[in-house]
This record gives structure tokens, C-alpha cells and sequence, in this order.
């Protein structure tokens, strides 16, 4: 038998039980107007909406939609939405456990059913970025025919995960992360809703702050742990889901964290400065604050690119790269897993040489800037490739520096205003020491106190 989630059998079984199905399953949305988040796809004329058709049209446009977006976001959702609202057959295959096999034995299906008896087909497939490309070969005659309405899901850049052929035969629907306002819309709706809790159970206000800390912007989560929350409540004989029980059902402890308020801001100067004091243990205290509180991962990984270049720079010139290399990582691979990629960054920054120098440089040139010390381009610096340029005596009397020994040519670069300026004062610290003996040297060729520049021999651009 194919995988069919929710074959006519499936859903009169849940309508004849309700409380068979997990929560986050009884409370999927049936029609567009029932999801919540994602207004850019579901407003009207949006690709969504001409996607179905109003009314229960059938579908326009592509018969191959890509929905990409971080979990929880309502991929598998609106899938199931667009076969109800087109009154197709909804099969669903994950690309895990599915092979070219189970894709082929789906397709055959979907003809049968097309040419048999006039039912068309959906079929969603999850994680398709997990699928070769030879097995995502094997979806393009059903797309290219129309056998299926292709609705694959992807956490990934498609760009990079999924074949050519097939990402230029599909509408690409990025999905937006929830809102806390989103996933609080639908926990409201699931404590009333007679297919949810039918008000069986009332949320208290910390409680419903702890669901959204620990859903992290993902509805499955927020339902999951509802659902765990209130049978306990209930088990207790209580009309209320508290935090303590809430605690208890989740077995995680609530974090004194707001995420839009001052606790958010506090607690991320207090992981910088604590980077920048070298302390990796109060760093990693702050880090799990973060990640537990249910902190965007992202947000993270931006401060500790800053932290990077602020805090270090050259002290240690790998400490960038790293900060970017776990931003990327962060993105590919999201919560839970990306908390050891946060504290692999984390602990190398806050172990680093310090030094603010390159924060201190261009502090004080952009201070010369505003306060008016600019001053025109010098001449010999000045683009001289294009017609009338040496009329104008532009680049005329420029040093080539690879022409001369050293590297290095004794000419001005900067306006006359900031001339002599030195914005770049390096420390002694880590691998920045070398810099400081070097910027001396180099600043000594240019003013020419090591005597006049050779003339250029070479050849090379003007």
C-alpha cells in the first residue's frame, strides 16, 4: 500500500476519534484562511491563492511547487491545504526513508488513478533535499506531464540542493519563520477549537510565554508540548496548564529570558563582553541562556561575526573566518545541532588574543570623514583607463608597486587633509604583534626614509 497520510479512511477515522490524532495533526488548517504566518504567500493574488483558485478552483500556473523554509513553518500544512482546496488525492513521501522505487510505484498510482477514474494527485515530498540527483531525476516526466502535483519541501538553499531541471519546472515559495504572535494565534486556537482542547484547559500567562520560548518559531513544537502540558493539567484534576506543570510535562526549566524585551539585550552584552573578558565559561553560560530562551540562531551567529572583527581583528586572523564558517553552518543545519556549531565559535573567540584595533581605525577615519577631511583623490591615484584621462593628467606619474623591490612605492595615497594620518595602531597581542612591526616598516617606504622608490621597469597597469 503507498504511504498515504491522509487517505479518506485516515480522515474518518480521526473525525469519528478525534483524540487518536496528535494535537499539532487535529489542528492543521483545512482551508488558507485557517493557516497562520506566512501573509506574503496567502494574501490575495499571492502565488498561494492563484496556486488553488478562490473558491476551490483548480490549480494554475506550475505543477511543481518548492517550499522552503526552516521546520515548523507549515510546509507539510499547506500541502494538504492545496489538495483539499483543489479536491486532489494527497500522498506524502519523505525523502529519508523513500527511494526512486516508492517514487516511481507513487507516479504509476497517480496515472492509474488520472486515467481510471479522473483523480488527480498530490505529492508531497519531505526533504527532498535529501534525495540524489538521480533520484530527483525521476520526478521530472511526472512534473514535465503532469501526472502529479509536485509539492516538495526543503530546509535547505534549493539553489544548492536541488537539481536544474527541476528547480526551473517549479514555483519556489520561501517560507518566513512564525511569529511569537503567529504561534500564540494558534495555541488560543487550539485550547477553544473543538478539534483542539475545546476549552477543556486554560493557559496560564507564564506558561504561554515558556511554550513560546521552547517553539522557537516552530508550531509543531508549540502544539507537541501544549498537548504534553495540558494532559498532565488534566491528569492533576486542574482547569489550568501553570508553568510548574508545564515544566514538569517538557521536563525543561523556564528561562528568566525575554526575547523582545531588556533581558534579550542584556543577556547578549553580556556574552559579547564576556567573549571580549576571555571568559569562556560565563560565555557559554550566556550562549545556553540564549539557546534555551529560544533565541534565532541566526541572531547569535551575527554577534559573534561582530565580536570577531571588534573584540579581536588581528590578534587572531582566524577568528573570523570561524564566526562566519558557524553563521553558515548555523543556517544549514538550524536548532538543535546548531548549538554545538554556537559553542565551537564561541569558546574559540573568547580563547583568542584581543584587540579592538581595527575597531579603533576606522572609528577615527570615519570621525576625519564627517568632520570634513577628505579632500580630492590624489592624481597619480586617479582612474586613468578611460578616453581623455591623460588629457586631464590622471594616473599620470603612478608607481607600479610590483615594478619595484619590495612591493612597495614611496608615493602618497591619502588626500592631502589626512595625510600622515595613522588610523591603525596595532597591539602587541597574538598574531597582530607581526603587524606592528610590519605597518612600521611599510610606513617608513612610503614616506621614502629607506631611500627613493626604483622606477618602474615593468609593464603592468597604470
Amino acid at each position: 500500500m503507498e504511504p498515504d497520510l491522509f487517505t479518506a479512511a485516515a480522515e474518518e477515522r480521526q473525525e469519528k476519534d478525534p483524540a487518536s490524532s496528535p494535537l499539532a495533526v487535529r489542528m492543521r488548517p483545512r482551508v488558507l484562511d485557517e493557516v497562520l504566518g506566512q501573509q506574503h504567500l496567502l494574501k490575495p493574488g499571492a502565488p498561494l491563492r492563484r496556486l488553488v483558485g478562490e473558491g476551490g478552483g483548480g490549480p494554475a500556473g506550475p505543477s511543481s511547487v518548492i517550499l522552503w523554509g526552516p521546520p515548523g513553518t507549515g510546509k507539510t500544512t499547506l500541502a494538504y491545504v492545496v489538495s483539499k482546496a483543489t479536491k486532489k488525492r494527497f500522498v506524502e513521501l519523505s525523502a529519508i526513508t523513500a527511494g526512486v522505487k516508492e517514487v516511481r510505484a507513487v507516479i504509476e498510482s497517480a496515472r492509474r488513478a488520472t486515467g481510471g477514474y479522473g483523480q488527480e494527485t498530490v505529492l508531497f515530498l519531505d526533504e527532498i533535499h535529501r534525495f540524489s540527483k538521480a533520484q530527483q531525476d525521476s520526478l521530472l516526466p511526472a512534473v514535465e506531464n503532469r501526472w502529479v502535483t509536485l509539492i516538495a519541501a526543503t530546509t535547505e538553499n534549493p539553489y544548492f540542493s536541488i537539481i536544474s531541471p527541476l528547480l526551473s519546472r517549479s514555483l519556489l515559495l520561501t517560507l518566513e519563520p512564525l511569529t511569537d504572535d503567529d504561534v500564540s494565534g494558534l495555541l488560543r486556537r487550539a485550547l477553544t477549537d473543538e478539534r483542539g482542547l475545546g476549552g477543556a484547559v486554560a493557559l496560564a500567562e507564564d506558561a504561554e510565554a515558556h511554550l513560546l520560548r521552547i517553539a522557537g518559531g516552530d508550531a509543531r513544537r508549540a502544539l507537541t508540548a501544549l498537548e504534553a502540558g495540558a494532559g498532565a493539567a488534566l491528569a492533576k484534576g486542574d482547569d489550568t496548564l501553570t508553568l510548574s506543570t508545564l515544566e514538569e510535562s517538557v521536563d525543561r526549566a523556564a528561562v528568566k529570558y525575554d526575547r523582545a524585551g531588556d533581558q534579550h539585550y542584556d543577556v547578549a552584552s553580556a556574552l559579547i563582553k564576556s567573549i571580549r573578558g576571555s571568559d569562556v565559561d560565563a560565555a557559554l553560560h550566556y550562549l545556553a541562556r540564549m539557546i534555551e530562551a529560544g533565541e534565532d540562531p541566526r541572531f547569535i551567529a551575527r554577534r559573534l561575526m561582530i565580536s570577531a572583527s571588534e573584540d579581536i581583528g588581528l590578534a587572531d586572523p582566524t577568528a573570523l573566518p570561524t564566526a562566519v564558517a558557524a553563521a553558515q553552518a548555523v543556517a544549514l543545519i538550524g536548532f538543535p545541532e546548531a548549538a554545538l556549531t554556537l559553542s565551537h565559535a564561541t569558546i574559540a573567540l573568547a580563547l583568542a588574543p584581543k584587540s579592538n584595533a581595527a575597531t579603533l581605525a576606522i572609528g577615527a577615519a570615519m570621525e576625519d570623514v564627517r568632520k570634513g577631511l577628505a579632500g580630492p583623490v590624489p592624481t597619480h591615484l586617479r582612474d586613468g583607463h578611460y578616453k581623455g584621462a591623460a588629457t586631464l593628467g590622471h594616473a599620470k606619474g603612478y608607481v607600479y608597486p610590483h615594478d619595484v623591490p619590495g612591493g612597495i612605492a614611496a608615493q602618497r595615497y591619502a588626500p592631502e587633509a589626512v595625510d600622515g594620518k595613522r588610523y591603525y595602531q596595532p597591539t602587541r597581542y597574538g598574531a597582530e604583534a607581526r603587524y606592528a612591526d610590519v605597518v612600521e616598516r611599510v610606513r617608513e617606504r612610503l614616506r621614502g626614509e629607506q631611500g627613493p622608490a626604483a622606477p618602474p621597469t615593468g609593464s603592468g597597469p597604470r
